[in-house]
């Protein structure tokens, strides 16, 4: 190798991927850190050019709603024993399926030939709108007229932890914002006091998708979700220590933000204007969660209407927070309740389940509509798939399902008292008005004031969306 070779692979050695990313940090974070800037300013103490990238934000387009509560029933409920009435699969009780209904169909564990399995509750109709529902919804039974519930359900997946993921992402794939990151990221926050992105967990275990399911990907992380505990303090260790008290926590936090302004004018990441914010945020929750999380102070008529018990953790108690958090500014509410995964023991399960959320599911409806905040708020309930009518357990159990599920919606411009939606005689496939995840998706922005295939992220050289290249609006859910 002669000089001149020897120069030139020195040099090129340093225009290297990893050169230019070390060098070019400052540009790139600025650039990024640009992005996020609007006109409020930060809480106490701000420094006149550093913006709170919470702050609320106006879509493109005039809005329906502008709060969402997702009531996330994890493990996937059976249709067929909920919504979705099949007076044939009564008859085929016992039998085998047609051959052609299950030709070439791959369910996650059972033998696709395995016997059908007629419902296992009576069904009968409600309200104006006679919506036909399970004798265990009862109370949901009594707001029939105010939800609209989609028939048509259909997903790309058949397990647990990819379909979680699809549904609260768009993509069967781990590293992908969900739905709530994505509309803090589109609208912003009208909390100054509380994370604009709130989660409850319920039930007998975690969510099989674990926190990938309120995650934000890769957008900024001041938009992934803050996961509460709805009993005792709502985020560990938000109280001080002994010793510590405010003056002293208040002189901490303002030589600590000196340091991180100081180090954001040297390198621009935007990661840490969102730690400067999520200090202030906890700061200032000192206050505002504990008087969030005492839902003692709620009328005793509602606290019954609820099934709610101060104190207790429990997904009434989770239902009322949801309420309570979006009058109070709190952009997305989610509500996990991993408990639907009925292979077997589907009667006792299903009947237990829907004790413990029937009755707050109709109760927030309802108590969303007599405060004039339904109006402002979608609700959304539904599990990541539906379960199978061929039978699984013996004779009381059913297999996940990918081709057909029902969830239901309400208030914020979703059109009340309708059915959307119809699946075929055995509820095996959805045949008509058939709703995508990613249709779903694309009408909850619509709902929200965004065109779905706008609302973007630039990652890795794509501008990525929700909807990923998919989507279209369910016009038929739209007041």
């Amino acid at each position: 190798m002669n000089i001149s070779e020897h120069h030139f692979n020195e040099y090129r050695k340093k225009i290297s991927r990893r050169w230019f990313f070390k060098e070019c940090g400052v540009g790139l974070g600025a650039v990024a850190l640009g992005s996020l800037l609007n006109e409020t300013l930060f809480a106490t103490a701000a420094k006149p050019s550093l913006v709170n990238p919470l702050a609320p934000k106006q879509p493109p387009f005039k809005a329906k709603a502008k709060n969402v509560i997702y009531l996330f029933m994890a493990g996937a409920p059976s249709h067929l024993d909920l919504f979705d009435y099949k007076p044939e699969l009564v008859k085929w009780n016992g039998k085998l399926p047609p051959s052609d209904l299950v030709k070439g169909y791959r369910a996650a564990f059972i033998n696709p030939s395995s016997k059908l399995l007629g419902p296992k509750f009576k069904f009968a109709k409600h309200g104006q709108c006679g919506a036909e529902l399970s004798e265990l919804l009862p109370h949901l039974a009594t707001v029939a007229d105010d939800i609209a519930i989609v028939k048509s359900m259909h997903t790309d997946a058949f397990n647990h932890a990819p379909g979680q993921i699809f549904m609260n992402t768009g993509s069967v794939q781990f590293g992908r914002p969900s739905m709530g990151a994505w509309v803090t990221y589109g609208l912003g926050s009208e909390s100054q006091d509380l994370p604009s992105y709130v989660v409850f967990s319920s039930g007998s275990k975690g969510t099989s998708g674990g926190a990938s399911n309120w995650g934000c990907g890769f957008l900024p992380s001041l938009y992934q979700g803050v996961l509460f505990r709805s009993q005792g303090e709502p985020i560990l260790y938000l109280s001080n220590p002994k010793g510590v008290d405010t003056e002293i926590q208040r002189d901490s936090l303002d030589t600590i933000r000196r340091l991180n302004e100081k180090r954001l004018d040297v390198v621009g990441d935007p990661e840490i204007a969102t730690r400067i914010n999520s200090f202030e945020m906890a700061y200032r929750m000192q206050t505002s969660a504990p008087e969030l999380m005492d839902i003692a102070k709620e009328p005793k008529e509602i606290l019954e209407m609820y099934g709610a018990e101060p104190g207790k953790s429990s997904f009434a108690n989770n239902c009322l927070l949801a309420r309570r958090l979006v009058e109070r500014g709190v952009r997305f509410v989610q509500l996990f309740h991993e408990a639907w995964d009925q292979h077997g023991n589907l009667t006792k399960d299903l009947r237990k389940n829907c004790q413990d959320t029937d009755r707050p599911c109709a109760a927030l409806v309802r108590d969303l509509k007599q405060r004039g905040l339904l109006k402002d708020t979608i609700v959304i309930w539904g599990g990541e798939f539906g379960r199978t009518p061929m039978v699984q357990g013996g004779d009381d159990g059913r297999d996940h399902h990918p081709n057909a599920f029902s969830m239901w919606m309400a208030g914020g411009g979703v059109k009340p008292g309708v059915s959307v939606g119809e699946t075929d005689q055995f509820g095996f496939n959805a045949v008509r008005d058939k709703v995508h995840v990613h249709d779903l998706h694309a009408t909850l922005l619509h709902l929200l004031g965004f065109d779905h295939t706008k609302l973007t992220y630039r990652f890795q050289g794509r501008d990525f969306r929700l909807t990923d290249v998919h989507g279209e609006l369910v016009e038929k859910l739209l007041a």
